[in-house]
């Protein structure tokens, strides 16, 4: 597959690269991307949240009425839970959420994203950009030459660019990561995806081994 390397003004360049098919030319095995998207969120989750149960609630020791003779219901306790105040039946407790991929699936889920994005045309590569300082206008002016303002964009980088990632990362729908962070998650989670050219090879180097 080849495509045309846009410059920051908006214009293409003469210069078209080629991106390798095994990479993005397969065919998407859209339950890995399930998979991936699942395993990447529900570890992103603490699995603190906790509520108290009966017998953790304080209080509650003296009866508040006695057995007979009132004609309500007995009560033994004010911290039952069919009381206000009183404990969670079955509450949420402490535990991990964290799942796993083999490697092998993990590349494929990644390759897939990659080839549906692809497929789709929402795939867009740019000359390396290189800002001198963090500098959110400059940013902003690229995405309007590009005429992609206002989607949801991932930019992909080829390595740690703290002044791109600093000028795009105030803008709302934008994300900047480099090429070896990127997870299966971040390549779906867009509207597009623009690649720096220098970052291409290095997003591909995990499967070309």
């Amino acid at each position: 597959m080849q495509l045309n390397v846009f410059k920051i003004d908006g214009t293409e360049s003469k210069e078209k690269i080629d991106l390798p098919s095994n990479v993005f030319e397969i065919e998407p095995n859209h339950h890995l991307i399930y998979q991936a998207v699942r395993t990447f969120l529900s570890n992103q989750r603490q699995g603190t949240h906790k509520a108290k149960e009966r017998s953790e609630v304080r209080g509650g020791g003296k009866k508040p009425w006695k057995q007979k003779g009132r004609g309500t219901a007995r009560a033994g306790t004010t911290r039952s839970p069919v009381w206000v105040g009183g404990g969670t039946v079955h509450g949420p407790r402490p535990h991990t959420y964290k799942l796993a991929m083999t490697k092998k699936s993990a590349q494929l889920a990644r390759k897939s994203a990659l080839s549906l994005k692809a497929k789709n045309g929402e795939i867009m590569v740019v000359e390396d950009i290189n800002f001198e300082k963090p500098k959110t206008k400059d940013f902003s002016s690229m995405l309007k030459n590009l005429n992609i303002e206002g989607k949801k964009i991932l930019m992909i980088t080829v390595q740690n660019n703290d002044n791109v990632y600093r000028s795009g990362r105030n803008i709302a729908k934008v994300n900047v990561l480099n090429a070896s962070s990127a997870a299966t998650y971040d390549l779906v989670n867009n509207q597009l995806i623009v690649i720096q050219k220098s970052a291409v090879d290095e997003l591909c180097k995990p499967f070309l081994k």
